[in-house]
């Protein structure tokens, strides 16, 4: 899924657009065991606990596509009858009115999913009229293409409210505030099936994670039948691996142009407007390598090496191995950050037999807030 189309379907979690029929809960304790359970028609809840739910449901729908929302394929050899994506079939086709149905997905869910504590699982189930696009992408409200059929599911932690006073009204005093079990916003969910080009694709789901260090593979496995994922921090270790393949060929220059060269790949990738993420493979990063000054037998241990460290056919997300933000320069007692379009700003230079980094000063200066003269 693309930013725009989960956009789209955020901007159902409200009443003026909402498109919620059922919404079914799932209450688990730190021992795994179900303690309550409820299905509910949604607009007929209380509203102030509809605006709670929606931001919930929003939440599960946040973040930066490849960090916090992975799109995922479900497994072929899984689609046949009793297979990963049936029961996700259907639970969705069920509309959350088979509590047999239902039951079953939570008792699957409280087997795969390890979490230390109590947890809140939210079901919903939601009928959306995607209305029709003009050429200039323009909606048409009166031109519907399809009914986008869909549930979402909310993997919220349940905590205990912190200790404090409050004001009882009763007593009108001040007294130790009772402490409450509160659901917290969401660690994880998905979204099935995946609305990839604005139409429901039931072979792909949406999955989302809090923690963009930690997308708890072995549930996304064990629930769900797809390949392990690796997170947005595992991407940069493995890329940074991969450049240590350099040896004695890592050196400064060669490095910051390696930086230069993915973050003006992001811009282009940008100015062009193309809705997917920037992935680059095997062959693309050699190429990066190459054209930054890597020598040729640094290249060769890439190509040997690649396999081993990232896996084979493995691709790297641009915005996940650099930061576009800031350059960072580190020694054991001074950090530099610059500009990333700077990066020019700063050099090495052999003086009086010391190595040292050259920072060209043309602007102002400031030491801790302080406006300084530089002699």
């Amino acid at each position: 899924m693309l930013n725009s189309e989960i956009l789209e379907i955020k901007k159902q979690f409200n009443h003026e657009n909402c498109s919620i029929t059922k919404v079914s809960g799932c209450y688990v304790d730190g021992e795994k065991t179900i303690k309550s359970k409820f299905t509910e028609t949604f607009l007929c809840l209380p509203e102030e606990e509809t605006f709670k739910y929606f931001d919930i449901f929003k939440k599960t729908l946040s973040g930066s596509i490849g960090k916090n929302l992975i799109n995922m394929e479900l497994p072929t050899a899984s689609e046949v009858i009793g297979g990963t994506p049936e029961y996700l079939m259907q639970l969705r086709d069920s509309e959350l009115k088979d509590e047999t149905i239902i039951d079953e997905f939570y008792e699957r869910m409280v087997q795969h999913y390890e979490h230390v504590g109590n947890y809140l699982v939210l079901l919903i189930y939601a009928a959306y009229d995607v209305p029709g696009k003009t050429k200039d992408k323009m909606q048409m409200e009166d031109a519907s293409e399809e009914i986008y059929r869909y549930i979402l599911c909310s993997i919220c932690p349940v905590k205990l409210s912190k200790p404090g006073l409050s004001y009882h009204d009763d007593s009108n005093m001040i007294h130790k505030r009772i402490q409450d079990w509160v659901v917290d916003v969401p660690s994880n969910g998905f979204l099935f099936p995946a609305f990839n080009d604005r139409s429901a694709d039931i072979h792909s789901l949406l999955y989302y994670s809090k923690n963009s260090e930690d997308i708890n593979n072995d549930f996304v496995k064990n629930m769900f039948g797809c390949k392990s994922q690796m997170a947005a921090g595992e991407q940069k270790e493995v890329f940074q691996q991969l450049i240590e393949t350099l040896g004695e060929g890592c050196e400064y220059e060669t490095i910051k142009n390696i930086h230069e060269k993915i973050n003006n790949l992001i811009k282009e990738h940008k100015t062009r407007e193309i809705p997917e993420p920037l992935l680059l493979y095997k062959t693309e990063i050699k190429n990066i390598l190459s054209d930054s000054g890597a020598k040729e037998e640094s290249l060769v241990e890439f190509e040997q090496k690649f396999e081993k460290i990232a896996g084979e056919d493995t691709s790297l997300m641009a915005n996940n191995i650099v930061n576009t933000r800031t350059f960072e320069v580190k020694t054991p007692d001074i950090v530099i950050k610059v500009n990333p379009d700077r990066t020019d700003l700063v050099q090495t230079k052999t003086i009086d037999s010391r190595k040292c980094l050259i920072i060209e000063i043309n602007d102002k200066v400031e030491v801790n807030g302080i406006s300084v003269t530089v002699n």
